[in-house]
């Protein structure tokens, strides 16, 4: 199991395990987190799963592709340097104790 903490935009925290190799969207969703819509299920084609890694932790995730990269330009909230999509950040034990913030909205 890898812990991973959502932050909501007003500060409360939410801890949630996740099982290694699901994204973070599907741990978020299967758990009701509010904050991640995930409209196209995971397929990298809505930009609703948006996050911000929290600066701990973004240099351990794998670089993001090409697609992710474009489809975080057209995210409701701001884009920032640790925007990612949940959906394409597959967790592990190694990510264990990941730190993720909600945007105030995705649509």
């Amino acid at each position: 199991m890898t812990i991973v903490t959502f932050v909501h935009p007003d500060g409360r925290e939410q801890r949630i395990a996740a099982d290694a190799g699901e994204s973070a969207m599907q741990a978020a969703t299967r758990n009701d987190i509010n904050g991640i819509l995930a409209e196209c299920g995971g397929n990298a084609m809505c930009a609703t799963c948006h996050v911000y890694v929290d600066a701990a932790w973004l240099a351990r995730l794998p670089a993001m592709g090409g697609d992710e990269d474009a489809l975080l330009d057209g995210t409701a909230a701001e884009r920032r340097a640790e925007s990612r999509l949940s959906c394409q950040i597959k967790l592990s034990a190694g990510l264990d104790g990941l730190i993720l913030h909600l945007p105030e909205r995705q649509t």
